[in-house]
């Protein structure tokens, strides 16, 4: 298993790094099979008007998917016991699912139910200054299912993926009232995926059970 650690406004000293490994590895001691690649992200938050925050996230890559937990607190340590504890169970959810699945004939049923029109709800959107990070991930077509399980196991409120049926990016998101969107491109005047023009945002309905989180 490979694990890598990055820092950000924090030095990566050895006893930090051995802190990691040892935390980490115990979370993943029995998910070796299916773990492919560990990424460490380590970052110091310093805004002078609020406490120092020291964030932790963890990034699995397992068979294809990709599973993520993060935890913050004002002690680095902590942090890391925390988000050890929280990817572990994510990967026994994760690991489930992939037995439930195995034992299923059918696969889970999406079904599109209506058009969605309010894609932030309550929320007051907000933008960065300037760009703090980059992200560069592989995107694998996938079904609607598929990626709103990605969606469960990275712990967003959204997820871009390659919609396998139209070989378009579409993004599925979790809804403020309930449920979940999944927004389609419009391309140009020639041509949209939605009704009437516009580009379709569609909830989703899971079974019960596939559903919880």
């Amino acid at each position: 298993m490979k694990l890598v650690i990055h820092g950000k406004n924090i030095e990566i000293t050895d006893a930090i790094r051995e802190y990691v490994h040892q935390k980490i590895e115990k979370a993943v001691s029995h998910f070796q099979s299916i773990t492919n690649e560990v990424d460490v992200h380590l970052s110091v938050a310093r805004n002078p008007r609020i406490n120092t925050r020291q964030a932790a996230e963890v990034t699995i890559y397992a068979n294809g998917n990709v599973i993520r937990a993060e935890e913050s607190s004002e002690n680095l340590y902590a942090s890391i016991d925390l988000v050890a504890d929280k990817i572990a169970r994510q990967l026994r959810k994760y690991k489930e699912r992939r037995q439930d699945q195995k034992t299923q004939a059918q696969p889970p049923e999406v079904v599109v139910e209506s058009v969605v029109t309010d894609l932030i709800g309550d929320r007051t959107p907000e933008l960065p200054n300037e760009v703090v990070r980059t992200k560069y991930f592989s995107m694998p077509p996938m079904t609607l299912a598929e990626a709103l399980e990605q969606l469960q196991l990275v712990g967003h409120d959204f997820y871009m993926f390659r919609n396998s049926e139209t070989g378009e990016i579409n993004v599925i998101y979790e809804r403020n009232h309930g449920g979940y969107g999944v927004i389609h491109p419009r391309n140009g005047n020639a041509h949209t995926n939605g009704k009437n023009g516009k580009a379709s945002h569609a909830n989703i309905v899971m079974p019960e059970k596939s559903h919880s989180k």
